[in-house]
């Protein structure tokens, strides 16, 4: 009974909370023979957030740019979406490892104190960090545990506050998902978390799951664009599409079950005025390692093949200008052109 009353007070939450602005959804795919593909959405309230793809090499030196900076070298060649030329919200590096930034409202960072010396980190360098640094899961859970550096939030050009939270997975489907609750980092690490949208936070997320789950997909899903409701569709189609080992395939029925959890453009609800349009999709197959982007402006898809890019230390960051391009499609891995660093967008401190 008391577990019955809590998913009952979980879903009543769901219902009462207003949709928040930023509305995204990650899933990760199980194939067959190895084949792993990570699809993730991004909705926001405005039309343009000056995306593009980036390519960034082994060692590149990186700075926070806040302004107790933490410093690093990449490790890894990396294909990155950025947005507003400030920030790192989604990518995948030439591990297969991928990283996907999504909003969370009810995240809170550590509080700064005169006894912390860290070296901090801005929430828009968190995800070229990880991808920067780590080859597996694993390995970015046993380092970002370490919490070598304060998390700092931002807020985006738009004034919006930037409160987000990640998930990463690698190559052989291992996921992590992270989250700063009350100023503490909370970390969810397993295969079996492929799923994450945005509030609640996670772990109140997992029983609404299990609830639906028990339901039972093929009987009734929940259809809204809110967090939970994608959650649970997510958590089925995930599960039930075809599972194989053919790369096309998969990346398609990723595209297909990314789009089921998208909020289609121009969408308006009366008293829910911060309902996102998707803007843009990525599909990251990481057995073979080719990087998918689709601007939902445009019917085209665009892909980067990461084992034909030269990521070499020494050679340049490269841009792929998407911004104001919308009709760029089909395989851009030549297209990359040098173009100089931009600076992580930093608190003001």
């Amino acid at each position: 009974m008391k577990t019955h009353l809590v998913i009952v007070s979980l879903l009543s939450a769901s219902l009462l909370t207003p949709a928040i602005s930023d509305a995204c959804s990650r899933a990760v795919y199980f194939g067959e023979d190895g084949q792993t593909v990570t699809g993730r959405t991004m909705d926001w309230f405005v039309s343009d957030m000056d995306t593009n793809l980036w390519l960034y090499p082994r060692g590149l030196e990186r700075t926070s740019n806040t302004k107790t900076p933490f410093n690093w070298k990449s490790k890894y060649g990396s294909v990155v979406t950025t947005i507003y030329e400030g920030a790192a919200a989604d990518g995948m590096n030439e591990k297969g490892l991928v990283a996907n930034l999504l909003y969370l409202a009810e995240s809170e960072y550590p509080a700064a104190t005169a006894d912390d010396q860290r070296p901090t980190l801005s929430i828009a360098a968190w995800v070229q960090y990880v991808l920067d640094s780590y080859a597996t899961t694993s390995e970015a859970v046993e380092g970002l545990r370490k919490e070598e550096f304060r998390m700092v939030p931002i807020l985006a050009p738009t004034g919006e506050p930037g409160t987000v939270h990640l998930s990463i997975s690698d190559a052989a489907g291992d996921s992590a998902i992270f989250e700063y609750i009350d100023g503490k980092l909370t970390i969810h690490h397993g295969k079996q978390y492929q799923v994450m949208t945005n509030s609640p936070v996670f772990s109140e997320q997992l029983p609404l799951a299990a609830y639906w789950k028990a339901i039972g997909g093929s009987t009734m899903l929940p259809g809204t664009n809110r967090a939970t409701d994608r959650f649970a569709r997510l958590s089925y189609y995930i599960n039930e599409a075809t599972q194989t080992a053919d790369p096309r395939r998969a990346v398609a029925t990723v595209f297909s079950i990314m789009r089921n959890a998208s909020v289609p453009i121009g969408i308006k609800i009366p008293g829910q005025p911060n309902i996102a349009d998707t803007l843009w999709l990525t599909v990251s197959d990481q057995k073979n390692k080719v990087y998918y982007y689709q601007d939902t402006n445009s019917p085209s898809i665009l892909w980067a093949k990461l084992g034909q890019l030269d990521f070499s230390e020494g050679s340049e960051p490269r841009k792929l200008q998407l911004d104001g391009n919308p009709d760029v499609s089909g395989d851009q891995t030549k297209n990359f052109k040098p173009a100089a660093l931009f600076g992580f967008l930093a608190p003001e401190e």
